[in-house]
């Protein structure tokens, strides 16, 4: 849509065509969020707001598929959501901090690239360690929906929210806690390992990783079968 003029007489109804479309695809996001303090309406108008925006902002000349693009940029509509309401357990300053780094160069590379940049390039791109990225992206499990300044309940402490433990959040047995699907994915080869992140992690399609890899697109498609079954195998029931 960015590549039509404003004045585009067709520019309202192919938009309004992509997002009735789409609207499962923000449905699917702000449900990967749900146990997390907010309630699903909110989490799923806020998705539609960025799915809508990806719509506008969306380039075809760049040679990416407007998946590859909306994904990331609702998913970053969502976790701005989050971002907005302060955390829900003791999280380090720099943590935090690097987290938030994190969604910024997700958006802007999600840009540049036309798709959801890999953990290497987010890693290159803040100058910081692979695991460094895993850390910062696992702490967005921490977010909570009351401000941070909110003092807590009638202990006369005078200690803030952010200063104490919060409550135990469904999400961190959920799939996407990097931490809890860390020892598994250690436990692949190195190989099958790049592949499992690049395409869960790093969303990118299997042909794009048999071209960052260096295999068929059909190579890659077997690897990832084998290596889901030894981490659901790993991980049992929740995987």
């Amino acid at each position: 849509m960015a590549s039509l003029p404003p004045n585009d007489p067709s520019r309202e109804k192919i938009t309004t065509s992509i997002i009735e479309l789409c609207l499962p695809l923000a449905t699917h996001v702000a449900r990967r969020y749900q146990g997390r303090g907010q309630p699903f309406e909110d989490l799923e108008q806020v998705a539609r707001v960025g799915l809508i925006q990806a719509v506008q902002r969306f380039d075809v000349d760049k040679g990416s598929d407007f998946l590859s693009f909306a994904v990331p940029t609702v998913m970053g509509e969502v976790r701005k959501h989050f971002r907005d309401h302060g955390w829900s357990v003791r999280v380090p300053r720099s943590l935090q901090e690097r987290h938030l780094a994190l969604n910024r160069a997700l958006t802007t590379l999600s840009q540049t690239l036309g798709r959801a940049p890999t953990v290497a390039e987010l890693a290159k791109e803040l100058d910081i360690e692979p695991d460094e990225v895993e850390q910062g992206l696992t702490a967005g499990n921490s977010y909570r929906t009351t401000p941070l300044d909110t003092a807590s309940a009638g202990d006369g402490s005078g200690l803030t929210l952010i200063d104490t433990l919060g409550q135990y959040d469904e999400a961190i047995s959920r799939i996407d806690n990097h931490e809890t699907l860390r020892p598994a994915l250690l436990a692949l080869p190195e190989r099958e390992r790049t592949i499992v992140v690049l395409r869960f992690f790093g969303h990118l399609t299997q042909s794009q990783i048999a071209e960052k890899v260096g295999i068929s697109q059909m190579h890659v498609s077997r690897i990832l079968t084998q290596s889901l079954k030894q981490l659901r195998t790993e991980m049992g029931e929740i995987f």
